[in-house]
């Protein structure tokens, strides 16, 4: 399936800017079922990028963050399907830190294959193709292609860790591995520094939603790098239950498994 790159890119600008609209004024915030925030941004957002995907793309069914209530006896009969969060990262948003962020994927099967990760505040698009092994970021500097970096055995391990949402277990997980530097991002920025080169590796153990991690996926695979669960197999989407299980992401499935980093990790959430 062909798709159009440029409609997407000016999909989640025109989402990005309606949630700095409500970013510069005293938005209220409101609590769903599950106690996470809400936001006026959260809603616009979603209503635009589901209005505009399926006036594009009739034939391709969009389950968002925002929109989440399809029964699974519908979407398992899905073939393909947009996968959205139309704002990443709420709680950064709340704290005005401008580490939040506009995610959509398309799915394949159980697979994400298309990954487009938008910064409103700073206008940075990340966009990838699984199918072509293409992964490219796009800013004021202009377009480049994203690899991800070579872990290099003399240097501290670069792990990048949730800024929110801390892991149970995680600093006990970090203490097994000798040498090792933190970098603290919020939202879907974490896969973003993977797929840069400006970290090497993010555990995660708590929970997250489909959603949430889909097209960061997309990006780092794209990237060269993996996204598994803690027995190494690889991360799969549209379960009965959307919420995720704990994963790491790596720009290096051979360094995860010869460093026993997934050995480590596989124990501690036993």
């Amino acid at each position: 399936m062909i798709l159009d790159f440029d409609f997407l890119a000016a999909l989640v600008r025109q989402a990005g800017k309606a949630i700095l609209e409500v970013y510069g004024t005293n938005f209220e915030v409101n609590r769903k079922e599950d106690a996470s925030p809400l936001t006026l941004a959260d809603t616009r957002s979603h209503r635009i990028i589901a209005d505009s995907l399926r006036a594009r793309y009739p034939d391709i069914p969009v389950l968002s963050e925002e929109g989440r209530d399809v029964q699974y006896n519908i979407r398992r009969n899905w073939d393909r399907f947009w996968l959205v969060d139309p704002l990443d990262g709420t709680k950064e948003f709340i704290k005005r830190n401008g580490e939040f962020t506009v995610n959509i994927a398309l799915v394949e099967g159980r697979t994400p294959v298309v990954g487009i990760i938008y910064i409103p505040v700073q206008d940075r698009l990340f966009m990838a193709d699984v199918r072509e092994g293409a992964c490219w970021e796009i800013s004021q500097d202009g377009r480049k292609r994203l690899e991800v970096a070579q872990i290099d055995p003399r240097e501290p391990v670069r792990v990048v860790r949730s800024r929110s949402h801390p892991t149970p277990g995680l600093n006990e997980f970090l203490s097994l591995i000798p040498s090792h530097r933190i970098i603290n991002q919020g939202s879907a920025l974490k896969f973003c520094a993977v797929a840069r080169g400006e970290a090497d590796f993010y555990p995660r153990f708590g929970p997250t939603w489909e959603w949430d991690t889909a097209a960061g996926q997309a990006i780092v695979t794209a990237a060269g790098g993996v996204m598994v669960d803690l027995s190494g197999r690889p991360f799969v989407y549209n379960k009965e239950n959307l919420l995720n299980g704990p994963f790491i992401v790596s720009s290096s499935m051979e360094w995860l498994a010869s460093s026993g980093i997934l050995e480590m990790a596989s124990r501690m959430s036993a």
